[in-house]
């Protein structure tokens, strides 16, 4: 499958989010789901598929809790001019991006030439895959959930003393394979600027913004 719209794609993410999180199951609402996510600082989550103007206005004007977060497939400067007093820009732009998964793709290594070491384990429907540097410290990791068709990559992250060395692309392949092996088709994830290139030369595309704000 491939995604036909945005909110198709924003939708399919945050589903497999809230696994990848520990959160609670989406709860649809007339502009999109509210999630509790349950964290100090990060208590609930409401998430527009839509550029839904009206419905960010409502949201951030009738909402004083701090800790709550919005997330909505739109520009950072067009989203700061719809958020209430209050509420802020959370972290900087965002990119929602897809990619067909690919079954062709040949198994990773459990070692790599330089001697990392990777690792992966699956539980609770969520595969973890960790990079080792030879002595055992964390060098890189990320991790995917597989929600039918659509599989969902969530916190893909590098030490930055161990970037430029391939182990990024290590790890989403790793977690590209299983998931098409598992019957997933499409991919989807929420990237920052730092990890667009990353996935885009592993043939994603960015379908739209997607940024975050925050009540203080």
């Amino acid at each position: 499958m491939s995604f036909t719209n945005v909110a198709e794609a924003v939708e399919a993410w945050i589903h497999g989010w809230t696994v990848s999180r520990g959160a609670a199951e989406p709860a649809p609402q007339p502009w999109g789901f509210t999630v509790d996510v349950g964290l100090p600082g990060h208590v609930v989550r409401h998430v527009l598929p839509t550029t839904d103007e009206a419905a960010i206005r409502k949201i951030t004007e009738t909402t004083t809790a701090a800790g709550v977060w919005l997330k909505a497939p739109v520009p950072p400067e067009t989203l700061e001019s719809w958020l209430a007093p209050g509420w802020s820009l959370a972290g900087g732009p965002g990119f929602l991006m897809s990619a067909p998964l690919r079954t062709a793709r040949t198994e990773a290594p459990t070692e790599t030439a330089d001697g990392y070491r990777l690792r992966t384990w699956t539980r609770a429907g969520i595969t973890r895959a960790l990079v080792r540097t030879p002595d055992g410290a964390f060098a890189a990791r990320g991790q995917i959930v597989v929600t039918g068709a659509t599989a969902v990559v969530d916190q893909v992250e590098t030490d930055p003393a161990h970037q430029r060395r391939g182990l990024g692309r290590l790890v989403m392949r790793t977690l590209v394979a299983v998931a098409a092996g598992a019957g997933a088709t499409t991919g989807v994830l929420a990237a920052t600027p730092e990890g667009q290139a990353l996935y885009e030369a592993a043939d994603w595309r960015v379908l739209a913004p997607l940024t975050g704000a925050v009540r203080s």
